[in-house]
């Protein structure tokens, strides 16, 4: 039997580095990484409208970070802190006042998962989160650490599969990092699994129309995350600023 995901107010969706760099035309793209922010839009529609938590990570590194190619690392410079390419995109909508949680602060050392170093389990704890909900870049790096980090801190975790893309350097690392996830306790959802709210407005002459047009959105939203594969290529699936 399929499993219905009900949002509560001891859930969390975090939104994983959606960060220009990241982005097509940024330093280190995730090839098609634009196209995940209008599902993960409708997941953020979803939390604020179950009055759940919404938080955002992102890479924010010392311009002399061990990860850069010019200090021996695999990367190149990407996401350094105030820059252009560190900022979010402007296309995903963030919720007024989210908590951002900024991660691999430390030149000399390396950090994929959002608890690493940083307030992410001091802030769920304090918000009295249970389940957290984990979608964004990328499914092989920062997205598998914070899900398997998740896990041996006790939360429920969800892997978000229609919202998250990975780089699969190396063939295969997309799905390993999906079966490790799973393999830890995690579970996979897509936007399929959660039902489907309907906006409490007083019915008026100009309201069947409005809701009309946001069924019809939700739905392109849904659907175009149907058609995304799943299979092993790229495509399986702290502070208060931006």
């Amino acid at each position: 039997m399929k499993k219905t995901f009900n949002i509560t107010s001891s859930d969390a969706l975090l939104i994983t580095d959606i960060q220009k760099d990241f982005l097509p035309g940024g330093a280190l793209p995730v090839e098609g990484g634009n196209e995940i922010i209008p599902v993960l839009n409708e997941y953020i529609r979803r939390f604020e409208d179950a009055k759940a938590h919404v938080f955002a990570s992102r890479d924010w590194h010392p311009p002399n970070h061990i990860s850069f190619k010019s200090q021996g690392g695999p990367w190149p410079p990407h996401c350094v802190q105030g820059t252009n390419g560190a900022k979010f995109s402007p296309e995903l909508k963030l919720p007024a006042g989210i908590v951002v949680i900024s991660k691999a602060t430390n030149p000399e050392h390396e950090s994929y998962s959002v608890f690493d170093g940083t307030s992410f389990a001091h802030e769920l704890r304090m918000c009295d989160v249970k389940r957290l909900f984990v979608g964004g870049l990328a499914t092989d790096y920062c997205v598998v650490n914070t899900v398997l980090d998740a896990r041996k801190l006790g939360y429920e975790t969800v892997v978000l599969l229609d919202a998250t893309l990975g780089i699969n350097k190396q063939p295969g690392d997309v799905d390993r990092a999906i079966e490790s996830m799973l393999k830890a306790g995690a579970e996979q959802a897509t936007n399929d699994d959660f039902p489907d709210t309907v906006d409490k407005l007083p019915l008026g002459e100009a309201e069947p129309d409005k809701m009309e047009d946001k069924d019809s959105e939700r739905a392109a939203v849904k659907k175009k995350a149907r058609m995304r594969p799943r299979g092993s290529s790229k495509r399986i699936r702290t502070e208060n600023t931006k």
